[in-house]
């Protein structure tokens, strides 16, 4: 007797092509509504078409693990790749197989979890000066700004070994980039590079400006080197690359470190503004641990609940909010045939409220990752930083960066949005506030 063969089925459940034109409209629009209206229609594994292009959401945590992880070596970096490339050169962040692999080595160390703990003075006195600034400004102001500023120069002082104070464009340039690799990944870069429309522009513009920076941060390195230096610069000299390869990894690492971290603060700003008993938690916790003392790395495990407040905004609102793959050859996922050449993407944003492992999965709840409540959630139900070989190198800086942050700003200030302003969120390369944040600042009566 024969043994029947069990094969995948031919492709999994998706939207009819007759609603190409509404998916096309939440892909401009709403690209998170796109992704959560899928699976919540579709389930775990969605096959979406829209016009020539076919993706394939995965959104279950063993499905993300085999994508991510087990097999990760047949799903490279996926869409939007070429168009983040053209932006930011072939740094970390857009590189693939024998060249990504060269890059994290050199890059590694210097996130090293001893040479992060002794960082930990520099990020506080980095904070430090953003609350005397924010305690003595007058009227609304724009807290993503402030945090852009807060996090290029935390990241400049703590893996640079260089003041980017004197930068002030840099923030503006990163944003210029994202929305035009994110404008060419949407329109499938259909719309010519060289046609004269304001948005390219402007790229244009901002691309150079992030050019000229990184290559005066190079040179300056090149005339004054540092012996046995331990900063990415260092490091990057020491590889004997060109500089146009130094130059391309300063752009990646400047992005990749302070985009994730500022955006993962201004929502905790607005969710904390929201939840003002969970605020109130945070400050007692900051008034006992700290004092009128700056934090050290050693305050670190003595801060649980401002940790678990971070966890909780990362888990909301992940800053990578989508990871782009695309398959190498054919592969199976939950039953269904993924042909090579797919474009396979696991979406934090959704899988982090997936009803299956997240009850109440909109609520603002910090207490779920109290280590004392049993949540018996997957490894993979929660990976704000990615997964597998491509796990956030910078993973540990940016979280006590955080802490600090939000344990040193609600201990001395409250901060409040305007009346009636709307939070929305947009997708971009990382998921951020559209529009900004205005808040009002106010000095807080510690007794």
């Amino acid at each position: 007797m024969t043994q029947d063969v069990v094969t995948p089925r031919a492709a999994p459940p998706g939207p009819p092509r007759r609603a190409t034109f509404g998916l096309l409209k939440k892909l401009f629009t709403d690209r998170l509504a796109l992704m959560s209206d899928s699976a919540e229609a579709h389930g775990d594994v969605v096959r979406i078409a829209i016009g020539p292009k076919t993706m394939y959401l995965v959104n279950h945590p063993d499905l993300a693990k085999h994508v991510l992880a087990d097999n990760a070596a047949n799903y490279h970096k996926g869409i939007g790749l070429q168009e983040a490339r053209r932006a930011l050169g072939d740094g970390l962040l857009t590189s693939d197989g024998d060249v990504w692999r060269k890059q994290r080595r050199t890059i590694q160390p210097v996130f090293q979890p001893k040479r992060i703990a002794r960082q930990a003075s520099v990020v506080a006195n980095e904070v430090e000066g953003l609350v005397k600034r924010l305690r003595d400004t007058e009227g609304p102001v724009e807290i993503l700004h402030e945090m852009t500023g807060l996090t290029l120069g935390v990241l400049g002082k703590t893996l640079l070994d260089a003041d980017l104070g004197g930068f002030t464009s840099l923030g503006h340039s990163f944003e210029a980039v994202q929305d035009q690799a994110m404008f060419e990944a949407v329109t499938l870069s259909m719309v010519p590079q060289w046609a004269p429309l304001k948005k390219q522009l402007r790229f244009r513009e901002s691309r150079d400006d992030l050019r000229r920076i990184a290559g005066e941060l190079v040179e300056q390195r090149l005339a004054n080197p540092v012996e046995n230096g331990e900063d990415v610069l260092s490091r990057l000299i020491a590889t004997d690359g060109t500089r146009e390869q130094m130059r391309d990894e300063l752009i990646t690492l400047l992005l990749a470190g302070h985009e994730t971290t500022a955006s993962t603060l201004g929502w905790a700003f607005h969710l904390l503004d929201e939840h003002p008993e969970i605020a109130a938690k945070l400050r007692a916790e900051a008034d006992a641990v700290l004092g009128d003392q700056l934090p050290t790395h050693d305050d670190l495990h003595r801060l649980p609940y401002t940790a678990r407040v971070v966890e909780e905004v990362m888990r909301l609102y992940p800053p990578v909010w989508l990871l782009p793959r695309v398959a190498q050859a054919d592969d199976e996922i939950g039953g269904y045939h993924i042909p090579a050449g797919s474009d396979v993407v696991v979406v934090p944003f959704t899988l982090h409220r997936h009803p299956a492992f997240w009850p109440e999965p909109e609520k603002f709840d910090p207490d779920r990752f109290d280590p004392d409540r049993p949540s018996g959630r997957p490894r993979y139900a929660y990976i704000p930083f990615g997964a597998g070989p491509r796990f956030c190198i910078g993973n540990s800086l940016g979280v006590m960066e955080a802490v600090f942050v939000l344990t040193m700003v609600l201990r001395d200030l409250e901060l409040r949005k305007l009346p009636g302003y709307d939070v929305i969120p947009e997708a971009m390369l990382s998921l951020r506030v559209r529009g900004g944040l205005p808040m009002t600042v106010h000095a807080r009566n510690r007794r």
